[in-house]
């Protein structure tokens, strides 16, 4: 059952969802490329898959279901064998007297339904659904992962009491005999797996005295994994090492490697760190989604004044705009994010990474080397030579990367780049301290970018009022009545209502939310260096003063926008 895709386009029109001319611009690259109207929309970020979904449903006359946090039932779900329900992203999640409901990404699919509807003998009762609630339901075909390794380990039991040697003892060739040992490849695609299955950004492998940790940190928070036998760790150490290409027998020194993997068509890179410590090498795995595509400013949680700055700071043809914060707190991901809407066939853009995190079309991604003196100084020099329009440097570590970041922008390129600080003011001295010239930094430097990432809420949530208390500290971090005016303004709240009349939410568990939070979205504040701030810097002083005089002009800070999300 094909949805008619005028009859789509008059839904998407209707629905205002997208402006009339993105719809207009998408039609025609629709009918120029052979594709489907919902598919050029969504490979452009244009629209969520889910709000797609429902509009196709609409249009169908069929119903659209959401299995987010829905727990189905295991006997309703074995109804179709997980490699059908895998391969054709279709789920069996509700039986009644009238039929087997099943969800489905795709409703030409009819082959699919037939199968199903003679394998069970049951009237199918077709859903539309979206890619996600098929991932999530996908994933409750899995075991739970103790009870995945204790099949393991009881069943290759004997093969695993052959690594109980001393580690030290052990020369390399049979340290890659123990890494392609069968129940110790099986525990670590088993690790790898499970990491994907529940949304993990890192693994980390922790030897203790006489047991090994695994610990995933999902929504940016570390969770116990799984206890295993230290007798184990000396094979999935080398395992992991073999991956990575590292040297086996190297215990004493860190090492840093890479590998890549293919799951399920999607692509997926992992950096390993291996460090010595006190009871054996602790391994940390970063997983790194490289078909991540679609993000959005706007998905990304940016909004209103800080969205508008990017965007003019974007228009520009020269000067730097800096995304700063911690480890891992998602400026890569704005920075790709900001090079997707800058990518277009007129401009040439280049980039030096540490790593490559995601691979892009059409810009010319360099991973940097200093084992071999290729640095992003080095890299930054020999870009500059490739007549670039835009480049992107992966992080402004030293004086010399920034002293080249500068001349770069001075001569007429936009450059994107990092710098590790906790706030967008605090980037000035910080660069300053690198020994850039305060009239360069103002001559080139146009927009600072600070942010973090903060755990959502589920859906199951628990509704409170701030306490009088409470409304005093936050008194002290900013001007509630200002925030007050700009939650009016966006329609947030009500014209009337007050901090005290506001409601609030926290996180309550539920069977669906283990412990109340799913996902996790930016919070961030835009420092846009006007003739006042410039004039700051030219004169010395502090970041605290740059950021007073920045709120005062229309600066959100992220705890501000915390409060508004």
């Amino acid at each position: 059952m094909q949805v008619p895709q005028d009859q789509l386009k008059t839904a998407l029109d209707k629905s205002g969802l997208i402006g009339r001319d993105a719809l207009a611009e998408a039609e025609k690259t629709a009918i120029e490329k052979k594709q489907k109207l919902s598919d050029v929309l969504l490979s452009a970020g244009k629209i969520s898959e889910p709000d797609i979904k429902r509009l196709e449903a609409h249009v169908l006359g069929v119903p659209f279901i959401s299995l987010t946090g829905e727990k189905i039932d295991f006997a309703i779900l074995s109804t179709i064998p997980e490699p059908i329900a895998r391969n054709h992203n279709i789920i069996a999640y509700k039986k009644t007297n009238q039929g087997l409901e099943v969800a489905m990404t795709d409703f030409d699919d009819l082959p699919t339904i037939d199968f199903i509807r003679k394998k069970t003998g049951l009237k199918i009762l077709p859903r539309l659904t979206d890619t996600a609630s098929v991932k999530i339901a996908l994933a409750q075909y899995k075991k739970s992962l103790k009870a995945e390794f204790d099949e393991i380990i009881q069943r290759e039991s004997v093969s695993i009491k052959k690594l109980e040697e001393d580690e030290s003892g052990i020369s390399e060739k049979e340290l890659k005999k123990m890494a392609e040992d069968l129940p110790v490849v099986k525990v670590v695609d088993t690790l790898i797996s499970h990491a994907i299955l529940q949304g993990a950004s890192d693994i980390h492998i922790e030897p203790l005295e006489s047991s090994v940790i695994v610990r995933y940190r999902i929504d940016g928070i570390l969770h116990d994994a799984m206890t295993l036998p230290k007798d184990i760790s000396t094979g999935m150490l080398a395992r992991i090492k073999v991956l990575a290409n590292l040297k086996l027998d190297e215990k004493r020194l860190p090492q840093d490697g890479r590998f890549k993997i293919s799951n399920e068509g999607e692509n997926i890179s992992f950096r390993v760190s291996t460090l010595p410590i006190y009871f054996g090498e602790k391994a940390v795995l970063r997983i790194l989604r490289e078909n991540a595509h679609g993000f959005t400013l706007e998905n990304l949680g940016f909004h209103g004044e800080g969205l508008e700055r990017i965007h003019t700071a974007l228009r520009q043809k020269s000067g730097i705009l800096l995304a700063t914060g911690p480890t891992g707190c998602g400026k890569t991901t704005t920075l790709y994010t900001i090079l997707d809407m800058l990518n277009t066939p007129d401009v040439n853009i280049s980039t030096v990474e540490d790593p490559v995190e995601y691979q892009m079309n059409r810009i010319n991604q360099t991973q940097v080397k200093p084992e071999i003196g290729l640095t992003f100084a080095g890299g930054l020099r020999s870009l500059v030579r490739q007549d670039p329009d835009i480049l992107m440097v992966g992080e402004i570590r030293d004086g010399e990367t920034a002293g080249l970041a500068i001349n770069a922008a001075l001569t007429g390129h936009l450059v994107l780049s990092t710098v590790h600080t906790n706030s967008a003011a605090s980037t000035i001295p910080r660069l300053l301290d690198m020994g850039v010239e305060p009239f360069l930094l103002v001559s080139t430097v146009k927009t600072i970018i600070a942010q973090r990432l903060v755990r959502k809420l589920c859906v199951a949530r628990e509704k409170y009022f701030l306490k009088e208390s409470e409304l005093k500290d936050l008194s002290k971090l900013m001007d509630l009545d200002k925030l007050l005016e700009i939650l009016r303004h966006e329609k947030i709240i009500g014209p009337k209502d007050n901090w005290k009349t506001m409601p609030f939410f926290r996180a309550k568990k539920s069977d669906e939310c283990e412990d109340g939070y799913s996902g996790r979205v930016g919070i961030h504040e835009v420092l846009q260096i006007t003739p006042v701030i410039r004039e700051m810097i030219l004169t010395g002083k502090s970041h605290n003063e740059i950021e007073k005089q920045a709120k005062n002009e229309g600066m959100f800070t992220m705890i501000e926008d915390g409060i508004f999300k």
